[in-house]
Parts: C-alpha cells; structure tokens; sequence
C-alpha cells in the first residue's frame, strides 16, 4: 500500500475529482514516487537473484529517479515531463534504470505538445512509455520491469477510468498480480524463490505517484529533500588557520544560458573551456540545451563564476576545498549520493591529440582500472557490480576521449544499456558499444584493439572474437542461505561462479577458489589471470597462483592487485 496517509476526504475529493493532468500534478507524482521508492529501495535490493553483493536495483532505480531533481519547472504537461525524462535519462543506471528513463521518456512523448491531458491521452501516453521500455533492450525477457510494466498498461487501458487517478490505480492493480506472476515467466526467479526486483521498484514508484493524485501531504515539498540524508561531514582539521591552499577548489556548476546575455541554441561551450584552461585544470564542461554542466580544479574559483556570469546565471552551484574533499568520511548510505564529476571516472584531463579511435570502459576497483588503461583505454568510467555507472558518467567519457569513432567495454552485464543509452545521446562521434559482459571479456578484447586498420567493423569484429573463448570465474561472498540450483548455500560462505552457475562453495576463500579452478577447462587456455580484492592479500594470491600452476600444468598464471570490492578473487582463463 502507498506509504502515509491518504489526505482528507476533501483533498481526496478534489483531486479524485479531477479529470485532466497537468505539469504541476504530474512534477508532485514524480517527487512523490521517488519518495515512496526511497521508503523501500532496500527492500528492492534484497529482491537480488543470485546470492552475491549485488543486490543494487533499488538504488540503480532511484538514482536514475533523482535525474528529475533538477528538472526545470515547465507550466505545460509536455514541457514538464520532457525535462524529467531528459534528467532521468542521463542518470540511468544499470538496467532498471535504463528501462525506468525510457518508460518516462516515452510518457514524455506521448504528451509532446501538451498543455494537459485526459485519461485518454494518459493511456496512450503509458503504452508509449512501454514501447520505449521495451526498445531498450535488444532481447526482451518476460517476468522483468518489462513485462509488469506492460501488463499493467493494458490492463488499465482497456478497463474504464474516470480521470488520472482511476487510471493510476488500476495500473497498480494490475502491476501487483504480474508481479506476483513474474517467477512463472523467470525461471531464475523460481528458482532463488524471489519476484522480480525491476517490477517491484516500478510499483513502488506508481504508489508514490498514485498517492500525490490523491492528495497525501508526503508528495509535497522539495524533490531534494526526499533524496538528501544531510550535508557530508568534513575533517575540518585538515584546513586551519595556518594552513597553505595546495590543492585549490574543486568547483563544479550547473549554469542556465540567457537569451538576454546569449543565443543559448548557438552558445560555443569551447568560450568557456579556453578560459578554464588559463586558470585550472581537471576541466569537464558539456552542454543540455540551455544548461551548462562543468568541472575545474582552480585557486580562483571567483573567476569562474565571473566569467560564467557573463552568459547566463547559476542553477547550482559548488565549490569545495579539496584539502578537506580528500578526507571526507561517509555513510553506509553512500550510494545514496551523488558523486562529484572528478569521482565518476579516472581519465587524464589534459587535451588529447586527436585520432580515428578511441577506447572508454568500466570497472571497479582502481588495480584493475589501471590495468585497462595500461593496455590502451583512454578514458575508464568507474564502476561495475553493485556500483553502476550513470549514462552521463559514459557521456562525460565519451567527451573526455578526442576520437571519431569510440569503442566501448562495459564489462558488466548489467552496465551495457546505460552504455548504450549514451552512445544513442552522443552526437560528437560516432560510439561502438562492444557488449563485454565481464572484465575478462573487456580485457581480452582491449588487447586484440588495432588502431591501424582503416576499418572500424574489422576492429569491432576482431574485438568480438577476442571474447568468445574467454572464461571469467569469480569469487565472493554469499548473502544470503538458499538452495540455489541443488546446492545449499549458506550466508557468510564463499562461492565460486562462472556467469550464474555455481561450481563450487566452501567457509574458505582459498579453498573455494581451487576448487573453481578445478572445475575449469585450461585445455586451450595458456595464461590465467588471477586478480585479487580488496579482502585478499598478495602472499595468499602468490600462493594460490603456485597451486593453480601445478593443478593446470603448462598454464601460466599472472596477478593483478585489481583492489575491487565484491569479488575476492577473479579468475580469468584466456
């Protein structure tokens, strides 16, 4: 049921009352269904499938739902609910989020044009929003987001609704009984005895929303303040009064071009960028419309905000010591946050000559970021398992990367849509997303990368084929007691997987991960390479890498101290 109460009866009455949608209604919906999201995001993330740490959907849901929270305030329907579907889009993360943007985006669509709409403009807005739902994903599954979301809109298209809030409530009715249905559609779902956790966040969200229709006080109020757990807390110490400013400031804006100062539809963001240089480095600066985003390190902070000035005014702005940025502690809730610009991925700001092609990837785990950069990445998003990086944080990549033709290794299955999703939105270039579903993937296709050859298919084949024999084993922690595929498993023990078949399990990460080793074809694999966590240390994996060596004689293991969370250890067989 929609968390809080329900509004008077007289509140109830008038929005129950109401027969159209307008902007104002539909921005209170959004805030009030992130908000709901928020009240059960853990309870979404619990819903994961396979017994390891990476139960993020929930978060990967909200983040993408806090895209909105800038949104620029529109008095039309079309205008409104284009700009939270443009927020929304560039803060997708993971899957869900992904198909949560393009749910919205194409709601946006169908009221293009809009001042408001009526329930029947409503439905045909919703089977948009399904249609770009599902145009997402190249292979659709049933019993995901997908198929909740679909059901739901049919059914309450075709049942009688007398105004939004009828509607609203029959597309939750019929969202909960999918839901319900989802494991008899998912065999995997059956199998680790949970519904589905996309569809799951999507009602919550649709509760939300339903709620604010029907007047609750809890819709009301500032999207923000539904997100943020309160300032971040800083080692003031770090900086008193005696103090030298090394670093500078880390300052970051969000600038809205004015048409009185400037033609923002024409507006040069290089204007910009060129003076930047003069005065600091670490420069990130794009353009949305008439909003400007940017990034710079600088002792003269003042001088941006000057300059910047010239051609519009600020939306946001922040300017951080970074003797102190580099000393701040946070919460458990830490996903929670918005990440600073500089945090999203590791790349060398200085301008990069420029060249026919380029390389931008993910990972998590700052070894193994090295690593692919070491082999020829130009720019590495961070990010990965339990961690997914946002479809803007591919885009300030993209941007970051002086190419005509960027490939892209995702190395994570659930980061490839929020990287296809960027590559659709960049226009600067043209994006190649190589589907690498694991980092053994991502690095056996960056070393196969020929920038020689003329023909950007013959380098995307090469790099294809590069994967195809590729094996990624992990090693993690189990988080939960199931009986997943026959096996038991037990919380707290170590398991150890390739893709989502379990072959081995046992209290000891070592012994675990010989017996995965064990369980390997090393036949046609001559080299192992054997990255170790953050938990691990690198006398164990010296001796584990001996071990592997005598068991698959004739292979050679090499180590990476990849310092990733999640996996203790990643075994990649090539």
């Amino acid at each position: 049921m929609p968390p809080g109460r329900a509004g008077t009866s007289e509140e109830k009455g008038e929005n129950m009352a109401a027969k159209m949608l307008d902007a104002e209604t539909f921005r209170t919906m959004v805030k009030a269904g992130t908000r709901s999201l928020k009240e059960h995001v853990k309870e979404v993330n619990d819903l994961n499938v396979f017994p390891i740490p990476d139960g993020d959907t929930g978060d990967n849901m909200l983040l993408t739902m806090m895209g909105a929270a800038n949104a620029e305030v529109r008095p039309d329907l079309s205008g409104m609910t284009r700009n939270i579907a443009d927020g929304m889009l560039l803060s997708a993360r993971g899957n869900s989020g992904v198909i949560l943007s393009q749910f919205f985006n194409g709601i946006a669509e169908g009221f293009a044009g809009m001042d408001e709409a009526d329930t029947e403009t409503i439905k045909a807005a919703f089977r948009s929003g399904v249609r770009r739902a599902y145009g997402a994903v190249m292979e659709p599954a049933e019993g995901t987001i997908l198929t909740v979301a679909n059901d739901a809109a049919e059914y309450a298209c075709e049942t009688a609704a007398d105004g939004p809030s009828d509607y609203v409530r029959n597309f939750i009715d019929e969202a909960r009984r999918s839901l319900v249905r989802t494991p008899d559609l998912l065999p995997v779902l059956k199998k680790a005895g949970v519904v589905d956790s996309g569809g799951a966040g999507l009602i919550y969200i649709i509760e939300g929303m339903l709620a604010a229709l029907n007047g609750d006080e809890k819709a009301s109020g500032a999207l923000e303040e539904h997100i943020a757990e309160g300032p971040k807390q800083l080692d003031l110490s770090r900086f008193d009064e005696n103090s030298e400013l090394e670093f500078g400031y880390c300052t970051e804006l969000l600038l809205r071009l004015q048409t009185k100062k400037t033609d923002p539809e024409t507006f040069d963001i290089e204007v910009i960028k060129d003076y930047l240089k003069t005065i600091g480095n670490s420069v990130v600066i794009f353009k949305t419309g008439s909003i400007v985003k940017l990034h710079v390190h600088t002792m003269t902070p003042q001088l941006v905000l000057g300059f910047c000035q010239q051609f519009g005014e600020f939306l946001t702005v922040k300017i951080e010591n970074m003797s102190l940025q580099h000393n701040k502690h946070y919460d458990e809730e830490k996903k929670e946050e918005e990440p600073a610009l500089s945090e999203l991925f590791h790349v060398d700001r200085e301008e990069n000559p420029h060249k026919a092609y380029g390389i931008v990837a993910a990972a998590a785990g700052e070894g193994i970021r090295e690593e692919l950069k070491r082999l020829g990445a130009d720019a590495v998003v961070d990010g990965g398992q339990s961690m997914n990086p946002s479809s803007e944080a591919f885009l300030e990549a993209f941007r970051s990367v002086n190419a005509d033709t960027i490939f892209v290794l995702p190395n994570n299955g659930n980061v490839v849509l929020a990287a296809r999703q960027a590559a659709e939105l960049y226009k600067d270039a043209e994006v190649r997303v190589i589907e690498s579903h694991t980092i053994g993937g991502g690095f056996a296709a960056l070393s196969m990368f020929s920038p020689e050859t003329d023909n950007a298919d013959e380098i995307e084949e090469e790099m294809k084929e590069a994967m195809e024999d590729v094996v990624t084993a992990c090693v993690s922690r189990c988080v939960r007691s199931t009986d997943f595929d026959g096996m038991a498993l037990h919380e707290g023990e170590y398991i150890g997987f390739v893709g989502k078949d379990i072959l081995a399990a046992s209290d000891s990460r070592q012994e675990t991960l010989l017996r995965l080793s064990e369980q390997l074809d090393f036949e046609d694999h001559e080299i192992c390479i054997l990255i170790f966590g953050k938990e691990a240390v690198r006398e164990e994996a010296e001796a584990l890498g001996e071990e592997i060596e005598k068991q698959h004689p004739g292979t050679e293991v090499f180590l990476i101290d990849g310092k990733q969370d999640v996996y203790d250890y990643i075994m990649i067989a090539e």
